[in-house]
């Protein structure tokens, strides 16, 4: 349609409803002359007549009710009415959404989570990824949705938001021969420990910490996953080394339970993230919402 600019499709409209060139002026703002001459190129332009004078007003030929449809399609496109921003009901929705998660999110706040799907959006489906490096270039293609957990690689283009601060604790067995309620330095140091080496939860602030302070540490065993690690703790004598949160937790489910580091560790924020691409999606802004009322309930507790 080279040639034709949105006052021609907005005149061809306006006629074809009123049937009449002197309405069509006052719904398009121009005068009838002008419309008159308009309309001489847009037939030159289908080499058609478009409109017929008859005794009931300008009808139609029969190729301009075949064009029509489109010229209301391309009058909506630039209005914007077509593009309006859809709504998205967690009700009736069946979308499945992917979040890129810790170990310690998948433990610690997932079951919140599913149990706040399954009553609020029935049909919602999840799917969890592991959080690692390649997630950035998820959020950005949309291969993910969300990514939870601590980072300060925060590039170009990606949205924060702080959900809830963490720190670190000593995890041992509650039956552990040579730990009481306190822990000292010296046993620190002494009493061999299980490390778990993963993204997301701030592990090189506490390294740092460690070195800082010139902790000399025995390192037994290194885990890649903190899933599965209450089960080792509860069956050996190893220490571990753990975000709060997730102590607490597994201090009540199993046989383990938590202390106070005997030097001062570093805290850290938890943060959801979400690409720019995705700012105004209206499900990524509920499940964005979601989210953080549900961490807003873990700050409480």
């Amino acid at each position: 349609m080279h040639g034709i600019d949105l006052k021609d499709l907005e005149i061809l409209e306006a006629v074809y409803k009123t049937r009449n060139v002197s309405q069509a002026s006052d719904k398009v703002g121009l005068s009838q002359p002008s419309i008159s001459i308009r309309l001489g190129r847009l037939r030159e332009h289908f080499r058609d007549p478009l409109f017929v004078r008859t005794s009931a007003g300008m009808q139609p030929t029969p190729k301009l009710d075949t064009l029509m449809p489109c010229v209301h399609q391309s009058l909506s496109l630039l209005d914007g009415s077509v593009l309006q921003q859809p709504i998205f009901d967690p009700r009736s929705s069946a979308r499945k959404f992917r979040i890129c998660m810790t170990d310690v999110g998948q433990m610690v706040f997932l079951p919140s989570l599913l149990v706040q799907l399954e009553s609020i959006a029935p049909a919602v489906r999840l799917e969890v990824l592991n959080l690692t490096t390649d997630a950035p270039r998820l959020l950005e293609s949309g291969d993910a949705d969300i990514a939870t957990g601590f980072t300060v690689d925060i590039q170009a283009g990606f949205y924060q938001q702080a959900l809830l601060q963490d720190h670190f604790v000593c995890m041992v067995s509650r039956n552990h021969p040579r730990i009481g309620t306190r822990l000292t330095r010296r046993q620190f140091e002494a009493e061999p420990q299980i490390d778990v080496v993963t993204r997301g939860t701030g592990h090189w602030l506490l390294y740092k910490a460690l070195e800082d302070a010139k902790i000399a540490r025995h390192v037994a065993a290194r885990v890649p996953s903190f899933l599965g690690l209450a089960q080792i703790v509860s069956h050996s004598n190893l220490l571990a080394l753990v975000p709060a949160r997730l102590g607490t937790l597994l201090s009540e489910e199993a046989n383990v339970r938590t202390l106070a580091a005997p030097i001062k560790l570093p805290s850290y924020t938890v943060k959801q993230l979400w690409h720019e691409r995705f700012h105004r999606d209206p499900g990524n802004i509920w499940l964005r919402g979601l989210i953080s009322d549900l961490y807003g309930e873990l700050r409480k507790r």
